[in-house]
């Protein structure tokens, strides 16, 4: 009777711990004929099936404990629940303060009051979705497996491509609240080890209470975090992770978000696909020329539209020039106003489309594009060229294979057609001025971002162009690693 009302009362004060949280479970159970003990769970965050049979496989230990006098009854236990690979099993004083943090990570636990123990089955069931290849992120030759929410999961999908004991996995908690696993990758012999250094102290320096999106990671490893160029790669792809910690780079994940952060990178890093790769090593430097020639013309186009038309119209051919006048007298403002008027329209239908479900996204991007873009030339409220100034301008944004650096790019070119039309050629001519010093002036986890420019490495200048047909092994960047072969 005793020992029944202290576990009244103990499963009270559990309740009153818990805050009588609707998928806590706790209840009293029988694990033999005169043991009682309490059993406590996250039904969230297990599967009920496997812990009554959890509780069977313990029971049916007890009977035989019962049976064979000679046979403790903790090693039985043990050794019954340990038949299940996938279940790990240990026994520990019982701790009120450890108990809560076993539960809220998914653990069962069973608390044996008679001997102040506490049984810890850590079979965890969170949910994740499964590694499915990453909408943003889409290739046409070579892996389409994506991260997941899941730890062992992404582990897993690194492991499957490097099968070496070199390579390295840490984990660090972050946020006195939420507790949230943070865990970090790198390939222990070929590492930058100033970069890894800079990494742990960064993230031992983040006090947190609460600790819940990617963001806050990147804000905190970014060496200059008002820039508006990324300073970390974002990717979402086990294959690129692979393929950038074997250049001696660190991954940064964490167990709420599939999106890795990968340092230290460069600019160019970011024109890279695995499709580059995959494919032949003609059309992968083509491709690859391609891209970088799109972040000129997405940031310049508009601004060298509205400087011609401002003040150099004398650039244009006298058939072109003559054309475009005629469009542009009927136009009631300056050129800056009719490029804004179509670069916000632009970026009301990006961020439109990608609000709203996929279904009507689509169709919203077939209206903005044709019916409202015919309907503003029409109303004489822009001009035939300014459309299709605008709309190669979008196009070339949209080629850059990260997110991160196509928002820049598209917020870049704002100050450029500011600066276009105030002084024309000159005002395009500062801000590139500008945007180089910065560029030259920012670091990834403190390596030049602009390296193979700066500092000027001729040999990795050609890889950031060319794809050549196959890359030694033994080489990598110098800008990410103080490691130099002696060969090289």
């Amino acid at each position: 009777m005793l020992q029944t009302l202290e576990m009244k009362q103990e499963i009270k004060r559990l309740n009153k711990e818990f805050l009588h949280s609707a998928d806590f479970v706790v209840k009293e159970i029988k694990i033999g004929r005169d043991e009682e003990a309490i059993l406590c769970y996250y039904s969230s965050l297990v599967n009920k099936v496997d812990v009554e049979q959890n509780i069977l496989n313990l029971r049916q230990s007890n009977q035989l404990s019962e049976e064979n006098h000679d046979i403790e009854e903790k090693g039985t236990v043990q050794k019954q629940l340990v038949k299940d690979n996938s279940v790990t099993i240990t026994t520990e004083k019982y701790n009120q303060r450890k108990l809560v943090d076993y539960v809220c990570n998914g653990e069962t636990l069973i608390i044996l009051l008679q001997s102040n123990q506490m049984i810890r089955i850590n079979n965890p069931e969170f949910a994740h979705k499964t590694p499915e290849e990453p909408e943003n992120e889409q290739i046409i030759r070579g892996s389409h497996e994506g991260f997941t929410e899941n730890f062992d999961t992404n582990v897993s999908l690194i492991r499957k491509r490097i099968k070496n004991n070199k390579l390295v996995v840490k984990e660090v908690l972050l946020g006195k609240e939420t507790k949230t696993t943070v865990y970090y990758f790198y390939v222990e012999n070929v590492v930058d080890r100033e970069a890894l250094k800079t990494v742990e102290k960064r993230l031992d320096e983040m006090d947190l209470n609460m600790f819940y999106s990617i963001g806050q990671l990147s804000d905190q490893l970014d060496d200059q975090v008002w820039s508006p160029f990324p300073q970390l790669l974002n990717t979402e792809r086990p294959d690129r992770v692979v393929a950038n910690i074997l250049e001696g780079k660190i991954a940064v994940m964490t167990d709420l978000s599939p999106t890795a952060l990968i340092g230290p990178v460069t600019f160019f890093s970011f024109y890279q696909t695995p499709d580059d790769f995959n494919a032949r090593v003609l059309v992968g430097t083509f491709y690859r020329l391609m891209r970088i020639f799109s972040f000129v013309s997405a940031i310049f186009l508009p601004a060298f539209y509205i400087a011609i038309v401002s003040f150099h119209f004398e650039v244009l051919p006298l058939e072109l020039g003559n054309k475009v006048k005629s469009d542009i007298n009927q136009i009631p403002y300056r050129p800056l106003i009719e490029a804004m008027i179509m670069e916000i329209t632009i970026e009301l239908i990006r961020e439109a489309s990608v609000r709203l479900p996929k279904s009507i996204g689509q169709t919203i991007g077939i209206v903005g594009g044709l019916v409202i873009g015919d309907a503003i030339v029409s109303a004489g409220l822009v001009s035939n060229l300014m459309v299709i100034v605008v709309a190669f301008t979008a196009i070339s944004s949209f080629v850059v294979p990260s997110v991160e650096l196509n928002t820049s790019i598209r917020m870049l070119r704002f100050p450029f057609m500011f600066l276009a039309s105030l002084f024309g050629f000159f005002g395009i001519v500062i801000g590139t001025f500008l945007l180089v010093i910065h560029l030259l002036n920012l670091t990834s986890l403190k390596r030049p971002y602009f390296s193979p420019i700066i500092p000027f490495e001729p040999k990795e200048l050609r890889k950031v162009f060319i794809r050549g047909p196959f890359y030694k092994a033994n080489k990598q960047a110098t800008s990410f690693s103080p490691k130099k072969d002696d060969n090289t």
